[in-house]
């Protein structure tokens, strides 16, 4: 018997891709664009993962929709605008394209992302990096609801034909977490993007990784049991 379709989705932003630099300095800009003071660098990686217009509306839910309406365009205009300046460069984190390759090797795994990022912006992402030919179903705040809806991860899984018993989110938010939690996946957090471990746990994570490294055996975990009873 062929072994199952199994598929790993991945958040972007704080996943695959450091992109704080460039996410305060654009949200600055826009901010600065209208008169309204900065927030913290803290409050403003607190929503990273959701789409722009839902992350706008939970950092300043007092500014009436018009002006957070401005807020989103401006926000646009300035990342296009600043991604080329080096100081603000979005390198991959540790380890990506190894643990790519890897599962990338395995015949029977597909490989997707899901992210509060437009597709214009997620393919930039990818092409700069030379990522686009890993993946085979995007899924954006273009297609679906923001996180945590689950509805970007069931289209995932609709794409791919992999039941969720078979599907594996990977990412650094509790809105990953309960993503993955809403449409019945399985999830698993990292530590080093932009919500603690504590609560990536708290949201569902069945394991919160310290490095690309312990993937391949936290996946071997995930689905080891299912090899052993005939999958779900």
């Amino acid at each position: 018997m062929s072994a199952p379709l199994r598929l790993v989705v991945f958040d972007c932003d704080g996943t695959l891709i450091d992109s704080q630099h460039m996410i305060v300095a654009a949200m600055n800009h826009a901010f600065d664009a209208h008169g309204l003071p900065r927030l913290p660098r803290e409050k403003v990686l607190s929503i990273v993962g959701l789409s722009l217009d839902e992350a706008i509306e939970a950092l300043v839910p007092q500014v009436e929709l018009p002006v957070r309406r401005l807020l989103t365009e401006s926000y646009k205009g300035a990342f296009f605008e600043l991604r080329t300046r080096k100081e603000l460069a979005e390198p991959l984190f540790p380890g990506v394209r190894e643990v790519l390759d890897a599962l990338g090797a395995q015949e029977n795994v597909l490989l997707g992302i899901a992210t509060g990022k437009s597709q214009r912006g997620l393919r930039h992402a990818l092409e700069t990096h030379g990522l686009r030919d890993y993946f085979v179903t995007l899924q954006t705040a273009d297609d679906a609801p923001s996180k945590p809806h689950p509805e970007m991860l069931r289209r995932a899984m609709r794409e791919t034909g992999v039941n969720p018993a078979d599907t594996v989110l990977i990412g650094d938010t509790t809105f990953d977490m309960e993503m993955a939690r809403a449409a019945r996946a399985h999830a698993l957090g990292v530590d080093w993007g932009y919500h603690e471990p504590h609560l990536l746990t708290a949201c569902g994570a069945r394991a919160v990784l310290g490095d690309f490294a312990g993937l391949t055996p936290a996946l071997e975990d995930i689905w080891a049991p299912m090899a052993i009873t005939g999958g779900a």
